[in-house]
């Protein structure tokens, strides 16, 4: 489960974001829905311990990320797709990942298959597209085997039989229990993935909301009935009827 307290983050005189709570519950797909600059990647990072907040907190199964003794065999994350040494093959740097966790590196093959890069894994990861760098991206949050696993936008630069695939590993992750928290700025890509939204606007929660509640109030506006409790989603209604590739 990931908590998030009150989470205030500024950078200069800018309000990255503003008080934020939300509570990310196992066993579902939950999506965290804004337009792009709303403060999604910084929450994340301030989940991840990359950033500090300037008030609030955010736990992981009730600690803080820098108390986890393993941390990533508890928390898998993907949260920027270049963040791989280019020099490195795929395969040299999910071992270094590997050995540098005490993961046994049979585990290191078990992701690449499973992500679709075994034909590539001695590639140098800098010759990499952004959908592969995603995939192998991807690979390094599974690496350990986590239970809580976080993703910034992970169909960036994936091709439709990509975005699919992503699709079902999250809900194939969730439907094993684990934590699975996925940004996004477009409700349609979310009304075909998530269970559960967090939903921000300039740093500050709208909303959290099942995907089907959401949805259904969406029609509700759409056709003249009355507009839903929580109306400040309702400026997110671009791209809102479900698309699928």
């Amino acid at each position: 489960m990931i908590e998030a307290h009150h989470l205030t983050k500024r950078y200069g005189e800018k309000l990255e974001v503003d008080q934020l709570s939300f509570t990310v519950r196992p066993g579902v797909v939950t999506g965290f829905l804004g337009p792009n600059g709303s403060g999604k990647s910084t929450a994340m990072r301030m989940v991840m311990g990359l950033d500090a907040p300037n008030a609030g907190d955010a736990t992981v199964n009730g600690r803080h990320y820098h108390e986890l003794a393993w941390p990533l065999r508890e928390v898998g994350a993907l949260l920027e797709a270049k963040a791989i040494h280019p020099g490195r093959s795929a395969r040299a740097h999910l071992r270094m990942l590997a050995q540098a966790s005490r993961i046994p590196l049979r585990r290191v093959d078990e992701v690449l298959e499973l992500v679709g890069l075994t034909s590539v894994a001695g590639q140098r990861a800098g010759k990499f597209s952004l959908g592969m760098g995603q995939r192998l991206g991807m690979a390094a949050a599974l690496l350990g085997d986590p239970g809580v696993l976080l993703f910034d936008e992970p169909v960036n630069g994936l091709d439709p039989d990509g975005i699919r695939w992503v699709r079902n590993l999250l809900k194939g992750l969730a439907a094993e229990g684990r934590t699975v928290f996925v940004s996004s700025h477009l409700m349609s890509e979310m009304s075909l993935t998530a269970n559960e939204v967090v939903i921000i606007g300039k740093g500050r929660l709208i909303a959290e909301v099942q995907v089907a509640e959401l949805l259904a109030g969406a029609r509700n506006v759409t056709s003249g009935s009355a507009r839903p409790s929580w109306r400040g989603c309702a400026p997110l209604s671009m791209n809102m009827a479900p698309t699928s590739p």
